[in-house]
């Protein structure tokens, strides 16, 4: 490249995504786990030149990459638990290579639960429990920084009462009614991080903090008395901050899956009020409504 293009490589990151990974995790010669991942690991650091000069020496292949994801993944005993295995991955290319000095990892745990016959739990046969994903993002750096962002996506969710919405602000444009009692369905995409000042990665509990999102998010969404989906999904992030000492801040992000009544009044059939059972689904458009909530 000519030294006087003007142009510069201002960033740039590389590796392999959509790595797929499932280890049996055999406890007893009966009693399994099984763990399903898809991984996404990039590198950056000392790159340019494969950029600028066509210099392949410093390019780790993509390949290495994903053959390393294996590797770990074989030898570790950590896989069951996202964030320690990705901390694993980022710090084992930082080590290995010196022209490394940031890995992104992402890791997403799809959800394998447990059959159940006869009351009692199957020590090795799993079902594809909805779409709902625990998931991971973590930057490993070589200057001994480490972020991790911890992410729970697709729990859907829906309560046919004890939802609300009215007294909203009105103007020329509002047509919407105040709504006394509702459906109130969402899709939770909730994520938080951590106060790795204050705690070191080892001793986090992770996996008790993401069951623990899971269930306050699931109980809070069932038991409140919900006037809003903005002061409900408070209520989740704030019990949150209360009960894992851990988090430094969690964030919600709630669409508002749409249940609309059908006018039954052509077939003389009464859907208002009381009587008001049937409904339809309505994808889009859809309220979205975030927030962050975090301690003083």
């Amino acid at each position: 490249m000519s030294a006087n293009s003007g142009a510069y490589l201002k960033k740039q990151a590389y590796g392999k995504t959509k790595v797929r990974l499932t280890k049996v995790i055999r406890h007893t010669k009966n009693w399994h786990d099984v763990i399903e991942l898809t991984a996404q690991v990039l590198l950056d650091g000392k790159f340019e030149t494969s950029y600028t000069e066509a210099d392949n020496s410093v390019v780790v292949p993509t390949d290495t990459v994903k053959n390393t994801i294996y590797v770990l993944a074989k030898k570790s005993n950590q896989v069951q638990t996202i964030e320690r295995f990705g901390y694993e991955i980022g710090q084992h290319f930082i080590n290995r290579y010196s022209h490394v000095d940031d890995v992104y990892i992402k890791l997403i745990q799809h959800r394998w639960t447990r059959v159940e016959i006869d009351g009692q739990l199957h020590p090795h046969s799993f079902l594809r429990d909805g779409d709902e994903t625990r998931r991971v993002e973590l930057t490993v750096s070589r200057n001994g920084k480490v972020s991790i962002e911890s992410r729970l996506k697709d729990l859907l969710v829906l309560k046919s009462t004890g939802s609300s919405f009215t007294n909203f602000h009105r103007c020329e444009y509002t047509t919407l009614q105040d709504a006394t009692d509702r459906i109130f369905s969402t899709s939770v995409d909730a994520k938080w991080t951590y106060n790795l000042d204050k705690s070191k990665i080892e001793e986090i509990p992770f996996d008790e903090i993401a069951e623990g999102v899971r269930e306050i998010t699931l109980s809070t969404f069932a038991t409140d008395n919900s006037a809003s989906v903005q002061a409900t999904m408070y209520k989740m992030g704030e019990k949150v901050l209360a009960s894992f000492e851990d988090v430094s801040e969690i964030s919600y992000a709630l669409p508002n899956k749409h249940y609309f009544s059908v006018n039954l009044k052509p077939f003389n059939l009464p859907n208002e009020g009381k009587d008001m059972d049937i409904f339809q689904p309505v994808s889009d458009p859809s309220g979205y409504i975030t927030a962050t909530i975090a301690r003083r």
